[in-house]
């Protein structure tokens, strides 16, 4: 299926995907960023072998790794430094055929940005128009303006506004009980050795992904009300985390205070009935927005937007492709939602210090064998073949 046309509302990490597969598959799209400025503030990203090999399937994952860093050490540590588990990122390279990497959003999204024609992105516009009465046209009006085309690609976010539009019943996303500080080290960490750590305490966690150029992204997850704001985010974060192991300290150190994020972690706990609606896909956060635990929000949507283009240039109608895209993305998806869910409850949630305990001591007993499957059942996925045809 060539020579149509599709609107991507949303120029997050999904919808920059989804439309370079698109292009890849023949068809024309444009995207609608309702950000006026791309400055891709925040944060960095960890990418398992599914993420990669999405990436490779959308032509973009050699200039991927070209700016990521490979995680091949690290793993779980207690407070105290006490080892849980370590990581072991070559031999899941050797086993998935693809490596773990971590990258500034930034870089992610300015790769992605930069695989697709700058006439296509229309930023500063946010989409508050919706027309679907056409049986095989939609309509997306934003600013006095109105784009028609055979698809609409819903990539807007956990706050979908397209989804609130289809689906007016669902409860949307609800408070995990978790909230996120987080920031990127204005220099390189001296003694920075792990590749990627997670530090579990009593409610509370403190991660590190590391970056080529020796700086690193840090991330705080807090049991706490849903709301709650710090006058000073970074003091509150030293003080919290004051007695934890280094390189704690030291990253905390190496970050300017107006450099710190805060944001509650939020989730589509209710899973919806459909990620299609006539002429309509929703896609990514906005389809299946899950907590950070397992590190697979991104890679889901890179899934997503590999599993759409395919199935859009192989099949004969539109609505045949969605209702693939639907029946392959839905159920894995919300699965991995789910088990993230329960990742978060075990992990960085778990403050009982009896319950705490117990985790740690039936993770010093896991096999690494055991602690293997358990990464490789969710980023063992293998995307498929996106036809190319002349944009």
């Amino acid at each position: 299926m060539s020579g149509n046309s599709a609107v991507v509302v949303g120029g997050g990490i999904g919808g920059l995907a989804a439309a370079i597969g698109l292009r890849l598959a023949g068809w024309d799209v444009t995207v609608v960023e309702r950000a006026a400025v791309l400055d891709d503030a925040g944060a960095g990203i960890s990418l398992a072998a599914n993420g990669m090999r999405s990436l490779a399937a959308l032509g973009v994952g050699e200039a991927v790794e070209a700016a990521a860093r490979r995680q091949y050490t690290g793993g779980t540590r207690t407070p105290d430094g006490r080892r849980l588990a370590a990581m072991d990122g070559a031999a899941l390279e050797r086993e998935l055929g693809a490596p773990i990497v971590g990258i500034p959003r930034a870089a992610l999204h300015r790769i992605l940005r930069e695989a697709l024609p700058t006439e296509s992105l229309v930023i500063g516009a946010e989409v508050t128009e919706l027309d679907t009465t056409q049986p095989l046209r939609v309509r997306a009006g934003f600013d006095g303006t109105t784009l028609e085309a055979d698809l609409l690609v819903a990539a807007d976010g956990i706050n979908s506004r397209v989804r609130r539009r289809l689906f007016p019943a669902h409860p949307g996303p609800a408070y995990s009980g978790s909230t996120v500080l987080r920031a990127i080290t204005e220099h390189p960490v001296d003694g920075l050795k792990a590749d990627f750590e997670l530090t579990w305490g009593h409610g509370a966690e403190f991660g590190h992904i590391a970056f080529p150029d020796g700086t690193a992204e840090w991330h705080a997850v807090l049991n706490a009300p849903a709301g709650i704001r710090y006058r000073d985010p970074l003091t509150e974060v030293r003080r919290r985390f004051a007695r934890w192991h280094e390189p704690i300290p030291s990253l905390l150190a190496a970050t300017r205070p107006e450099a710190v994020l805060h944001h509650d972690v939020n989730a589509l706990d209710t899973p919806l009935p459909s990620y299609v609606s006539g002429r309509i896909a929703l896609l990514g956060d906005a389809a299946h927005a899950m907590t950070p635990h397992l590190g697979q929000g991104a890679c889901q949507a890179l899934e997503d937007a590999v599993t759409l283009a395919a199935a859009l240039a192989e099949a004969r109608t539109v609505e045949g492709a969605l209702a693939h895209y639907d029946a392959a993305r839905r159920p894995r998806s919300q699965t991995v939602a789910r088990d993230a869910r329960r990742a978060g409850r075990m992990g960085q949630q778990l403050a009982n210090p009896l319950a705490v305990g117990l985790r740690n001591a039936a993770i010093r007993l896991t096999p690494p064998g055991a602690m293997v499957r358990t990464v490789l059942r969710h980023a063992d996925w293998t995307p498929p073949r996106i036809a190319r045809r002349a944009a």
